[in-house]
């Protein structure tokens, strides 16, 4: 009885997939879970109330008046869930959460809640992969709404492709896992570094890289969502920066150094997803270099190490993650990155492995620890592989 005592309010969408919510539901009973369920108009087509009342014990909530001209108090509900989740969530109900459309019961009980949300899309490949439903997804992560990926499989169009709702089972170990690790990191102090730096060749050029941030991110929010203290060092983002968190914010290597420098000797951990600029120009124009010959030549130097200061000043009982992209022999100067920087895991990324790497919203790593044991780690999206990571920080701060 892992949810004993605990409040779930499970929102059933317009989707062929809304049979799947009847097992998920006697799968949140049959763990002690109270649960509520609201179903939309469109949902009713393909589910009745009655199966999902008699298996809830609850009666179904649709409206904001019921037919007895019972008030069903949005607000109230909101409050007394410790989570929402919806599933399936169909992309007119994913596109009416995004723009805080307020037409139905769920979606007023969606506005209202306090507790963590989580969202299941299902529908057709094609409407799931449409920039208006990515849109529209990716504003709901940048305010705090999980997301459960839909699979890829066998869809009610006939065509075989993402958009198909996981299994029960699956989405039931989302639940678990997440009541399982609020908490598990309360009272702990944790830096992440993120982002790309920037160092000014004049006042309108710098020297950079591709770095989004968004690896950054989706740890700064997993960390956070397990209770950690999360100071985020940032460099300038092409992503939301992540709520919840202290935020820095730095341009430049020397300026990523000295916040690092301010707070590691109170943390408790530090992961170093930054994609830190190498070098920076010797010198720095005042005005603006005019292009007036055929070539420029720039004199670079090497910008200050941040793991390996961190990996020179960390004391017992302090954890510290630092990342490699590589583009030939990775493991082995993967390694020795590892060891050279006294780190207790490295994450290496290799720019050879498709849709890892700078930009995507997935990634494929590989976690090298110092007592060289290996995790593969498969291509997912970048919130999954930020899981994996902190899971493996959690089991090294509680060893």
């Amino acid at each position: 009885m892992r949810l004993s005592g605990k409040r779930i309010i499970l929102g059933v969408t317009g989707s062929i997939s809304a049979y799947k919510a009847a097992f998920l539901l006697r799968l949140l009973k049959g763990e002690g879970a109270d649960v509520q369920i609201i179903i939309t108009d469109s949902a009713e087509g393909f589910i009745t109330p009655l199966t999902l009342s008699v298996l809830s014990g609850r009666p179904v909530l649709k409206r904001m008046v019921s037919e007895n001209q019972t008030w069903n108090n949005h607000v109230e509900l909101g409050l007394w869930a410790d989570l929402l989740i919806v599933a399936p969530c169909s992309a007119h109900s994913i596109a009416a959460f995004a723009g805080g459309d307020c037409e139905n019961l769920l979606q007023a009980v969606f506005l209202s809640a306090r507790c963590e949300v989580m969202l299941a899309p299902a529908m057709d490949h094609d409407m799931y992969l449409h920039p208006a439903t990515q849109n529209n997804l990716e504003i709901l992560k940048k305010r705090g709404v999980r997301i459960i990926d839909p699979v890829r499989g066998a869809l009610a169009s006939g065509l075989v492709g993402e958009g198909r709702l996981p299994e029960p089972q699956d989405i039931m170990l989302k639940v678990l896992a997440f009541f399982e690790d609020r908490g598990v990191l309360k009272g702990k102090k944790v830096i992440v570094t993120a982002g790309p730096t920037r160092e000014p060749i004049d006042p309108v050029r710098f020297i950079t890289n591709h770095s989004t941030g968004k690896m950054g991110v989706a740890l700064a929010e997993n960390l956070r969502d397990k209770g950690a203290q999360v100071v985020f060092i940032s460099g300038p983002l092409q992503v939301a920066y992540p709520e919840g968190v202290e935020l820095v914010k730095v341009e430049t290597a020397a300026e990523m150094l000295e916040a690092v420098q301010s707070h590691f000797a109170s943390c408790h951990a530090a992961i170093l997803a930054a994609a830190v600029s190498d070098y920076r120009p010797d010198s720095i124009s005042r005005q603006k270099l005019k292009k007036t010959d055929d070539s420029l030549q720039l004199a670079l130097s090497k910008t200050e190490d941040i793991s390996e200061w961190v990996g020179q000043q960390k004391k017992a009982g302090q954890i510290t993650v630092g990342f490699a992209l590589e583009t030939e022999n990775e493991h082995v100067n993967a390694r020795a990155k590892l060891q050279r920087k006294n780190l207790d895991f490295i994450v290496l990324n290799s720019l050879n492995d498709a849709g890892a790497g700078f930009g995507t919203d997935t990634n494929k790593v590989t976690l090298l620890f110092s007592d060289n044991n290996t995790l593969e780690v498969p291509l997912m999206s970048k919130q999954d592989v930020a899981e994996k990571i902190v899971e493996s920080l959690v089991n090294l701060m509680h060893a």
